[in-house]
C-alpha cells in the first residue's frame, strides 16, 4: 500500500521530490511517501501562506475560525467519514499501536478541539478574544489588540498519533500562517487535519501547509527557520538547542524538550475497595500509547499507611498491566527501544538482589514490567514501553525533596488523594516545578486549554498592539467635533 503524506497548497505533486518512508507491522507494509522541497520551493511556499493568511485569515473573526476548525473536527470524529477511516486503517499500521487505543485515543483528542472547547482555549488566554479581531479596551487603559505571527513555523516529533493537531489549532486561533514539519514516525495525521479544515473553508485552503525533511536535514530545516517569526518546536534537549544555535536573533522561539510525569498516590486512597480502582486508573496512565507522551507516568510513589501497602499496590498494578496487553497489545519495539526497556529492567533487577524488599515484577520477555523499591528514591526515568517503578514513602511531604531536583524536567503529575492533601501537596509540587496536576487515569488526556509547560497557547504566540491613553486623547483634541 503507497499513500502520500503532507499538504502543500499551490505546488503540482510531479514538481515535488518525494522520498519513501516504509511501515511493517504485523506483516503489513505501507510505504508513505513524504516531500522534500528545496529552498527555493519552501521560500516560494511560504510567501503564498503570507499572501493568503493576509487577504484570508487574517480579516476573518476569530468566531468563524472556530467555527471552521469544528467542522473539520467533526468529520474527524465520524468514523463513517473517508478521512477517519484512513486514519483508523491507517495509523496503527504505521505507529504499530493497537488499532482499539488508536480509535478510542483519536475521539477522547479529538473532542478537545470541538466548539466549548476552543472556546475555552481563548478564555483561558484572552479576558476578550476579540481582541484578535480589532482593537479593545484595556484595563489600565488605552486599546489593544493581539497579532499572531505572519508565519507561524512548527517542528512536530514523537510518534503519539495526531499530536501535532494542538499547535496546528492554536496557529489556526490567532490567525498564523502555519508552516508544519512531520516527524518521520507518523507522518499522516498533520496533513489529514489540514485537508479536513481546507474542505470545511476552501477560502484557507493556500494558509497553511504541511512539509517534511529527514531528520538532521540542516539545509532544509534552515530553509523553514529563515521564513518563520514564530517558531514552535518539539524534541530532544540536544535537538531543540541545536535549532536554537541557526534560528535568527528575530525569531521567537518556543521549544518543548523531555519532561517527566509521575504519580502519587495517598493512604487515603488505598482501603480494600478504592485501591484495585486506583490501581486501574494508574496502570491505563501508563498503557495509552506506551508512556511516549511528555505526560505519561514513569514512576508512582505510594504511601504507606492505608489497608493495601504500597508493595500490595505494585502487584495490583501489576495485574491491571497484564489484563490491558490482552486488551491493547504492546505495539513491537524497535532494537533501541527494546535495549532500553532491558537496560531499565537489568538496573531493577540489580536492585532488588541488592536490597531484599525490592521486587521486579513481570516476565523480562513481556509486554510490561512492574519494580517495587521499599525506600524512597529520585525520580528516575522508566524504560517506557509500559515499564514503571512503585517508590514506598512513609508520608506524602518527603516527595517533594525527591523531585525537586529535576524542576527542568518535570511536568505532570497524577495524584489520587483527599481534597485536603490535594491542595497542600499540589501547593508544594507547585513550586518544585511540577506545572499540571491531574486525577488518576487522565495524565495522557490535558484538558483543553492547559497550559503546556506552564506556559500559554495562544498568549506565547501573539505580539500586542497597544494604542496608549495619551494617543487618545490627543487624537481627541484633533477631532472636528472639538471646542
Amino acid at each position: 500500500m503507497v499513500v502520500r503524506a503532507a499538504y502543500l497548497p499551490g505546488i503540482d505533486p510531479a514538481d515535488i521530490d518525494w522520498k519513501t518512508l516504509r511501515f511493517d507491522n504485523a506483516g503489513c507494509a505501507v510505504d508513505v511517501e513524504v516531500p522534500a522541497l528545496g529552498k527555493d520551493e519552501m521560500k516560494a511556499l511560504a510567501a503564498r501562506i503570507r499572501q493568503a493568511r493576509q487577504e484570508n485569515l487574517l480579516p476573518r473573526p476569530v468566531g468563524e475560525i472556530v467555527d471552521i476548525v469544528d467542522r473539520a473536527v467533526a468529520r474527524l470524529l465520524d468514523r463513517e467519514d473517508p478521512l477517519r477511516r484512513k486514519a483508523e486503517e491507517l495509523l496503527p499500521l504505521v505507529t504499530g499501536y493497537d488499532a482499539e487505543m488508536v480509535r478510542l485515543g483519536l475521539t477522547r483528542y479529538l473532542k478537545t478541539f470541538r466548539k466549548p472547547e476552543l472556546m475555552r482555549f481563548l478564555a483561558e488566554d484572552f479576558t476578550n478574544p476579540t481582541i484578535l479581531d480589532g482593537f479593545q479596551p484595556l484595563a489600565k487603559g488605552g486599546m489593544g489588540r493581539a497579532c499572531g505571527p505572519p508565519i507561524l513555523a512548527h517542528i512536530w516529533a514523537g510518534n503519539v498519533p495526531a499530536l501535532p493537531v494542538w499547535s496546528f489549532v492554536a496557529g489556526l486561533l490567532v490567525k498564523a500562517g502555519n508552516i508544519g514539519k512531520v516527524p518521520s514516525a507518523e507522518p499522516l495525521f498533520a496533513g489529514w487535519f489540514a485537508q479536513a479544515v481546507a474542505e470545511a473553508e476552501p477560502d484557507l485552503a493556500h494558509c497553511f501547509a504541511i512539509v517534511w525533511w529527514q531528520g538532521g536535514d540542516e539545509e532544509r530545516e534552515n530553509a523553514l527557520l529563515r521564513e518563520a517569526d514564530t517558531l514552535l518546536a518539539y524534541g530532544g534537549n540536544e535537538s531543540l538547542e541545536a535549532i536554537r544555535s541557526r534560528l535568527p536573533m528575530t525569531t521567537r522561539y518556543l521549544p518543548y524538550g523531555h519532561k517527566v510525569g509521575f504519580g502519587v498516590v495517598a493512604s487515603s486512597a488505598l482501603d480494600t475497595k478504592r485501591g484495585p480502582r486506583i490501581a486501574r486508573l494508574a496502570a491505563k496512565d501508563v498503557v495509552q500509547y506506551d508512556q511516549q507522551g511528555c505526560y505519561s507516568p514513569h514512576l508512582f510513589f505510594v504511601e504507606r499507611g492505608g489497608r493495601v501497602d504500597p508493595r500490595e499496590f505494585g502487584r495490583l498494578m501489576a495485574n491491571e498491566l497484564s489484563n490491558f496487553a490482552q486488551k491493547y497489545p504492546r505495539r513491537a519495539l524497535s532494537v533501541a527501544e527494546a535495549g532500553s526497556v532491558a537496560r531499565w529492567r537489568q538496573s531493577a533487577e540489580m536492585k532488588s538482589f541488592s536490597v531484599n524488599d525490592n521486587e521486579i515484577l513481570g516476565d523480562a520477555a513481556g509486554a510490561w514490567s512492574v519494580a517495587y523499591e521499599d525506600a524512597p528514591t529520585d525520580l528516575v526515568p522508566s524504560g517506557l514501553n509500559r515499564t514503571v517503578t512503585i517508590v514506598a514513602v512513609d508520608r506524602l511531604d518527603e516527595i517533594t525533596d525527591l523531585v525537586s531536583p529535576y524542576r527542568d524536567v518535570l511536568q505532570t503529575a497524577g495524584v489520587a488523594a483527599t481534597p485536603e492533601e490535594l491542595y497542600a501537596l499540589s501547593d508544594v509540587l507547585g513550586i518544585a516545578g511540577v506545572t499540571r496536576i491531574c486525577a488518576l487515569g487522565h495524565m495522557t488526556a490535558p484538558e483543553a486549554g492547559w497550559h503546556h509547560d506552564g506556559r500559554f497557547n495562544l498568549l506565547d504566540l501573539v505580539t500586542m498592539t497597544e494604542i496608549e491613553r495619551s494617543s487618545e486623547i490627543a487624537a481627541d483634541d484633533l477631532a472636528p467635533y472639538r471646542d
